[in-house]
């Protein structure tokens, strides 16, 4: 199998593209037509990606609902020789994604687990925010309850580092609201769609930001990028 002698087969954790199809890296078409099968987020999403590649490797559902029963079928699937690859809807596995799971059981049972890195909108995002990159965290999807996402940003407001976050078009208002009362006026950078034929950056203070969004909502998945306190 693809860079690897172990004879019980791999775990290969694949980046594909986030948007534009034609950010896929060489090593990651040739490990998508190599494995045995593909563990995917969504076959259907990913079905777009291979059948624009002409990639006709088998794939198998595993997503957060099925992720419990699944992973120890494709670990015993490895231990008897195969080689899988696990891929999201977009991005790379496991940021926000399905999968820790399967890496856990594959770590416990010395499977070799290969990255095979490329497109992430993290690191997409902070690299063109204009906020320090050295330092930063990654806290993921803000909680959906009120009182949640008050509590979220309290242990947020001291933070120093750039911190990025995922939100959704239904959920933006209410995140950036939030934000507001509880960490204060800040600096943010919104990337949307990114890669996409729509892709948008917007920059501003969340004020700002939350009045363009009265006037005009915004759509699509997004990046919240977060100057840290001063």
């Amino acid at each position: 199998m693809i860079g690897s002698d172990n004879p019980r087969g791999s775990l290969y954790i694949v980046a594909t593209p986030i948007g534009n199809l034609q950010d896929i890296s060489f090593r990651a078409l040739e490990t998508l037509k190599s494995v045995d099968y593909i563990a995917s987020e969504d076959t259907r999403a990913s079905g777009r990606l291979l059948s624009r590649y002409e990639i006709k490797t088998r794939q198998t559902s595993y997503f957060e609902h099925n992720e419990k029963i699944k992973a120890p079928m494709i670990i015993r699937d490895i231990i008897e020789g195969k080689s899988v690859a696990l891929i999201t809807d977009a991005g790379t596995p496991l940021i926000s994604d399905p999968g820790y799971r399967l890496v856990v059981l594959a770590a416990k049972n010395n499977i070799d687990i290969i990255p095979i890195p490329g497109p992430s909108s993290v690191t997409a995002a902070i690299s063109i925010s204009g906020f320090p990159t050295d330092s930063f965290c990654f806290e993921g999807y803000p909680p959906r309850t009120s009182g949640k996402l008050v509590k979220f940003f309290e242990n947020l407001k001291d933070e120093r580092r750039t911190i990025v976050l995922f939100e959704t078009p239904h959920r933006i208002k209410k995140c950036l609201t939030a934000m507001l009362s509880v960490i204060g006026e800040r600096e943010i950078f919104i990337g949307r769609e990114l890669t996409k034929k729509f892709e948008e950056k917007i920059r501003g203070n969340i004020t700002g930001i939350l009045n363009r969004i009265e006037k005009k909502p915004l759509k699509g998945e997004m990046v919240i990028v977060i100057r840290g306190r001063s």
